[in-house]
């Protein structure tokens, strides 16, 4: 029997779900987010709180559980969440595959970046593209990646990624994808998973944070996207990264990163002589202090040499009449 979608992302609070094969039983308190493959609900689980993906199909959340399992393997930082539970739902109308994973709490990316500055932007890209390397480097591209599929968690503030849905092995196409944030869409290249797939959907992503809503395509391509990277000051600062990100032309995610490091490093140094040049606010008075002090003794001067040549003057009126 096929479920049907409604089944999956209709599912109101308090409904109580128990595993098939593992028995774990789950209380729904209430829906995170939903895309092509399936709904994700914040669920209570024995030991605390948890992440549950229902989906349409078992092929689709088998598929997800491998990325997970394969994330677990990579070296380094953790890249997505990790995996809890794997089970099905036993209802009257069907069986639904769910997998349960670690509930990420944290602040959204948008509301981030607004509160804490715009200097945090350079930071949470060198993270992000640092993580993409090893998941480039471990054989898959992310594919569906923007903001909805992003947290920022801590402190330390870290950016960590929600769902691995559209995760795709190189080489193959593209399973899912969100359009402002997909170049092909842009005209700008193919739906292939590759490496520079991710990359422009990275540069898309700093894009939309300064612009906070999505504009559509006007059919100008990259010249309407460098036309939007000069309004902003924050965006020029990045201006050459965000261009080759968009046209390709960074074949892996640590050459992109290098950059960005060497970006924030010059705007550091930048502000630091700018402060070097500029006297403090206490020297900056006791020169105003000066100058009106040097005012005031250059009006004195001046108002003696007028009286005594007034008086010399007189004087030699008097001297006249005499």
């Amino acid at each position: 029997m096929s479920i049907k979608k409604s089944q999956v992302c209709n599912l109101p609070p308090e409904t109580k779900l128990i595993g098939k094969w593992h028995k774990r039983p789950y209380k729904i308190v209430r829906e995170l987010g939903n895309g092509a493959t399936g709904t994700v609900y914040l669920a209570q689980a024995p030991g605390g709180l948890v992440a549950v993906k229902m989906g349409l199909n078992s092929m689709a959340i088998t598929s997800e559980v491998n990325v997970l399992k394969h994330f677990s393997k990579v070296q380094g930082q953790v890249l997505g969440p990790s995996l809890i539970d794997v089970d099905d739902w036993v209802t009257p109308e069907g069986t639904i595959p769910f997998y349960a994973m670690e509930y990420l709490k944290g602040q959204d990316l948008f509301k981030f970046v607004s509160g804490k500055g715009s200097e945090w932007i350079g930071i949470l890209m060198v993270q992000l593209l640092g993580d993409l390397d090893r998941l480039h480097q471990a054989g898959w591209v992310f594919g569906d990646l923007k903001p909805d599929n992003l947290i920022i968690v801590g402190p330390p503030a870290r950016i960590r990624w929600l769902d691995v849905g559209g995760t795709t092995l190189l080489g193959r196409s593209i399973k899912e994808y969100t359009e402002f944030y997909d170049r092909g869409y842009w005209g700008l290249g193919t739906r292939r998973a590759e490496p520079t797939y991710d990359l422009f959907a990275v540069a898309m992503i700093i894009i939309n944070i300064c612009y906070q809503n999505r504009f559509e395509k006007n059919g100008e391509g990259i010249k309407q996207l460098r036309d939007r990277i000069q309004r902003k000051p924050i965006l020029k600062q990045y201006e050459t990264i965000l261009l080759n990100a968009l046209q390709g032309k960074y074949p892996n995610a640590q050459l992109m990163k290098k950059d960005v490091v060497e970006s924030i490093s010059r705007s550091k140094h930048s502000i630091v002589q700018t402060n070097k040049k500029q006297p403090s606010v206490k020297k900056q008075n006791q020169k105003q202090k000066q100058i009106g002090k040097e005012k005031s003794s250059g009006i004195m001067e001046t108002f003696l040499f007028a009286s005594f040549l007034l008086l010399a003057y007189i004087l030699y009126l008097f001297g006249q009449m005499m």
